[in-house]
């Protein structure tokens, strides 16, 4: 597999974690922003793969930082969309 599939397989695994964080219902704001970019004219497809850019920038800073996941962090995230977090320097 190349680099490139890899971030492919990760961007779809993740768009599936934000579907299944939808269907759940659980953690209720991410329905809330889904709702809110919906509102303000985004596609769905576009808004899904926004969150899962987020949920992808809380997952690399939980590794880097070795601490559990933050749900106040990711909900931040989220509701700071369609703005994206900075990107990091990678070491």
């Amino acid at each position: 597999m190349s680099e490139h599939d890899d971030e492919d397989f990760a961007q779809d695994t993740l768009s599936q974690a934000v579907e299944n964080q939808l269907e759940a219902g659980e953690p209720a704001f991410v329905q809330a922003v889904l709702n809110k970019l919906t509102l303000v004219g985004y596609e769905r497809e576009a808004i899904i793969e926004l969150m899962a850019r987020v949920l992808a920038d809380e997952i690399d800073l939980m590794l880097r930082e070795d601490r559990p996941f933050s749900l106040a962090r990711y909900e931040q995230g989220l509701r700071a969309l369609p703005e994206l977090p900075e990107p990091r320097e990678t070491a």
